[in-house]
């Protein structure tokens, strides 16, 4: 910024000078165009291991469950039922507690219920898990784009009514290109 001094009359300058930054961000520019393609041929395709579901005794963990519905014969999904076609609109309501045990609605309550008596009791009590609020598991429901929203909605309720505060939902991603 420059000054002048004297009665001239003159006001002082307060233009910025952007050529430095044009020089930066047109080489920074540079460096993009020519990092990004390399680093994207250099990544090779991941194996991610796949593991079994099973509850942890020594972790707090949320409670995952699985909302479907019968297929039009009335099977429900399995991996040793072949058979099943998918869920339907008409079917009836399957949950399943960490994607392994299927339960009703009342064994449903009950589960959730022991299980976060079960947490809340090795935490200290009610008190103490308040006071470290990461120690509160959540609840996510991984609902079929079929099942009816009878059998997500009844499924929200047994869980809170089970004394669970968060409730969320896990969804699959779509790909835009089919």
């Amino acid at each position: 910024m420059a000054i002048s001094m004297g009665d001239g009359g003159e006001t002082p300058m307060s233009d910025i000078n952007t050529t430095p930054l044009v020089d930066v961000m047109l080489v920074l520019l540079i460096i993009f165009l020519i990092a990004v393609p390399v680093a994207i041929q250099t990544v090779e395709e991941l194996e991610i291991p796949i593991f079994e579901s099973v509850e942890s005794d020594d972790k707090v963990e949320n409670l995952l469950i699985t909302v479907t519905t019968t297929d039009p014969e009335g099977r429900t999904p399995s991996t040793l039922n072949t058979a099943y076609t998918g869920a339907t609109r008409d079917g009836e309501c399957r949950i399943f507690l960490n994607n392994t045990t299927l339960v009703d609605s009342g064994e449903l309550y009950d589960r959730a219920f022991e299980r976060l008596d079960t947490i809340v009791t090795n935490a200290g009590g009610p008190e103490a898990i308040m006071q470290n609020p990461e120690l509160i598991p959540q609840v996510h429901i991984r609902g079929d784009v079929n099942a009816p929203w009878r059998c997500v909605a009844g499924t929200i309720f047994n869980v809170q009514a089970a004394g669970y505060p968060t409730v969320g939902f896990i969804s699959n991603p779509v790909d835009p290109n089919g």
